[in-house]
């Protein structure tokens, strides 16, 4: 028997992220391609809906929009990157949050179903551009020897300062990038393949359970399905805001005078 099928039932894997609407290969459209165009389309509606006709009586729509924006703009933007440095960097962190709260989201909507930066491709290509930004605007402040000579703390004993400096040049460099494109991956693929786990099998049990009792603990396989997908849910909510206040962080670190 396959290590990976119990009993008839096959558990969810990594391959089943994987999936091709149109093609094959490299080339493939795959359904998480479609996903981020249909969250790219619908950011927009409903942004446009919320601001089109902005009154001093806020209608919902623009109470919900000027929420999310004063949200990302008091509690990320200002309160780290600072009330003289912020602006440049608002429409970044605005659209970096809204995209990847509603493709984490679009993990538990019914129909769609799939959390698109449970693809890395996806969480590379966000973590590339904050990566790019925070050093451009580190050089472009400081100059190349500058910003480079930045990354040494100051009062560093000259005999382990070398070791330092290499430290915080991998730190820059790569860590900060792997660490945060990882972790927006890591979650998005390890909460939907809990969910997955615990849904298909109390499906498997209810439907094609040996005898009643396995049949009735199926029950429990739901209940906790649906506790994981509200767990879930704030999940999506929190690695949307830890990527964008890192993202800040960094710009931040970039814009200080001193490491």
């Amino acid at each position: 028997m396959s290590p990976h099928v119990v009993a008839g039932f096959t558990p969810p894997t990594p391959a089943d992220f994987w999936q091709p609407l149109i093609g094959d290969g490299a080339w493939a459209v795959t359904r998480s391609m479609i996903v981020i165009v249909l969250s790219v389309a619908l950011i927009a509606a409903l942004m446009n809906l919320a601001m089109k006709r902005m009154a001093v009586v806020p209608t919902k729509a623009q109470f919900a929009g000027e929420g999310i924006y004063n949200f990302v703009r008091n509690s990320i933007a200002i309160d780290v990157i600072g009330t003289r440095e912020f602006r440049p960097f608002l429409p970044l962190l605005l659209t970096q949050f809204l995209l990847i709260l509603v493709n984490n989201l679009f993990g538990v909507v019914p129909f769609i179903q799939f959390p698109t930066f449970s693809r890395i491709g996806f969480a590379v290509a966000v973590t590339i551009v904050t990566y790019v930004v925070y050093h451009w605007v580190g050089v472009r402040r400081k100059g190349v020897a500058g910003y480079f000579k930045g990354l040494m703390p100051s009062g560093i004993p000259g005999w382990i300062a070398p070791f330092v400096y290499l430290l915080e040049l991998m730190t820059f460099f790569i860590t900060r990038p792997l660490t945060l494109g990882m972790r927006l991956f890591a979650n998005m693929f390890a909460g939907h393949m809990l969910l997955l786990v615990f849904i298909l099998g109390g499906e498997f049990m209810l439907l094609h359970g040996a005898n009643l009792f396995v049949n009735i603990s199926s029950f429990g396989a739901f209940v906790m399905g649906i506790v994981m997908t509200f767990f879930e849910m704030l999940v999506q909510f929190l690695q949307a805001y830890v990527f964008v206040l890192l993202t800040a962080l960094y710009i931040a670190g970039s814009l200080a005078e001193e490491h």
